[in-house]
């Protein structure tokens, strides 16, 4: 797998990116981890890798999304390499660009023009990059598009509501590829999508187009529509989670995960404090679904102090790492509740209704399903997740009631499944573990 993945990314992506991946990116980023490991041990926090989402607007309306995309909301350049320039100060080298659609910026070229030391990931449909956009990029080098595709043909339809979307996304999708770019396709499964995408005929289907790497992500049924028939049920979840250690471990594309340690552990990033989000309007947020914030990027200390001393950060990520290994806002939203009005943060929606959503939501399971652990498969991955990607003890010395959840979720998984004479065979095995 390995040696094959190493050989068609050599061949296809322009070696200027290639290198820019493997310094600001690669050598750097394990650097601002290990900077951020030494700051835990002095009890300071500081994430190694930011995600910013620098405009609401977007020229999709996804069921499920949560974010304000008929609004105008966009952070300024100037703002961002502020933001961008203290987090360089402090170690960091690798920001992932989200949105609303990253490319209706109008200065997003510019805020990748203005940082070559760095790396960026920007999270993109890929209907706005023609191929004069890829050919910039390749000339800049230090970004990979990460393009969201969520079904095939009908089903990227309903998903994104929009019509085309599916022949539309391919096109900025191959107009990357040919301009020699290191470009993902990033999925966010759920019911709909999970028999189109999440097969090896799908990840073929990728790898003969030249991309270099996938991103399985579980759909999470928050914001102001919540589409809770999307939503997993928690055999399907495991299921996800061994097709990406499988094809980890078999095919010749790099494939991401962020919720998973090493040993299969469930973890939450925002939790393990190795990130965290900046909103459209400049609001620091403890992840992208929690939109409520105390700080802003736009005060005067600057985004590593403002972070480092920042306390409404400091209860998210110890409050939920107390109550779950998985997803605190669909496990326990009653606790974001709590932390919230503790400090007094401000919802950060154009909507103007977060806490009505959080009032609406019941419990559900998330990532963490205690007993169905899957460990890494190939070497490569769990070398680099045991020093670079795992808890760094965020969850020590937490006595979590995996009993108690472990039977909540056999009688959650028991009453999904048919009676016992029409049950097919492949999802009992979760239940009589």
């Amino acid at each position: 797998m390995l040696p094959a993945l190493v050989f068609r990314t050599v061949r296809s992506a322009d070696p200027r990116c290639l290198w820019k991946f493997a310094w600001n990116f690669g050598f750097k980023g394990m650097l601002s981890v290990e900077k951020f490991k030494r700051r835990i041990k002095r009890g300071e926090y500081f994430p190694p890798f930011l995600y910013l989402s620098i405009l609401n607007s977007c020229n999709l309306r996804c069921q499920g999304c949560w974010v304000d995309v008929e609004e105008k909301d966009a952070i300024d350049l100037a703002a961002l390499n502020r933001t961008i320039a203290d987090a360089k100060r402090h170690g960091n080298s690798f920001f992932g660009i989200m949105g609303g659609e990253p490319f209706l910026h109008p200065q997003l070229l510019e805020l990748l023009a203005a940082h070559p030391d760095c790396y960026f990931q920007i999270f993109t449909n890929g209907q706005l990059i023609t191929e004069k956009t890829a050919g910039r990029l390749r000339e800049l080098g230090n970004a990979t598009p990460l393009i969201s595709i969520e079904g095939r043909e009908v089903v990227s339809d309903e998903r994104r509501g929009k019509k085309e979307v599916f022949a539309r996304t391919l096109r900025g999708l191959d107009h990357c590829l040919k301009a020699g770019l290191l470009t993902g396709v990033a999925t966010s499964v759920c019911r709909s999508n999970i028999e189109e995408l999440l097969t090896e005929e799908w990840l073929r289907e990728l790898i003969r187009r030249g991309v270099h790497y996938a991103w399985y992500h579980t759909y999470r049924p928050v914001g102001p529509k919540p589409n809770f028939d999307l939503a997993l049920s928690p055999g399907q979840l495991v299921r996800v989670r061994r097709f990406v250690t499988e094809m980890r471990a078999r095919l010749p594309i790099a494939i991401v995960d962020a919720y998973y340690d090493h040993d299969g552990k469930a973890l939450c990033p925002m939790s393990t404090g190795i990130s965290h989000h900046i909103g459209p309007r400049g609001d620091i947020e403890p992840c992208p679904i929690i939109q409520f914030a105390v700080e802003d990027i736009h005060d005067s200390r600057g985004i590593f102090e403002t972070m480092r001393t920042s306390a409404f950060l400091k209860d998210f990520r110890e409050l939920s790492a107390q109550h779950t290994r998985g997803c605190v806002v669909l496990e326990r939203p009653d606790l974001v509740k709590e932390i919230v009005r503790k400090h007094g943060a401000r919802d950060t929606t154009a909507r103007g209704t977060a806490m009505a959503e959080l009032e609406a939501m019941s419990p559900r399971f998330s990532q963490w399903l205690p007993g169905e652990e899957v460990p890494e498969k190939h070497w490569m991955y769990r070398l680099a997740k045991r020093y670079w990607f795992h808890d760094f003890n965020a969850y020590r010395g937490v006595a979590h009631d995996a009993a108690g959840k472990t039977r909540l979720l056999r009688e959650e998984i028991a009453a999904t499944l048919p009676p016992a004479s029409t049950r097919p065979a492949a999802e009992p095995e979760l239940v009589n573990k």
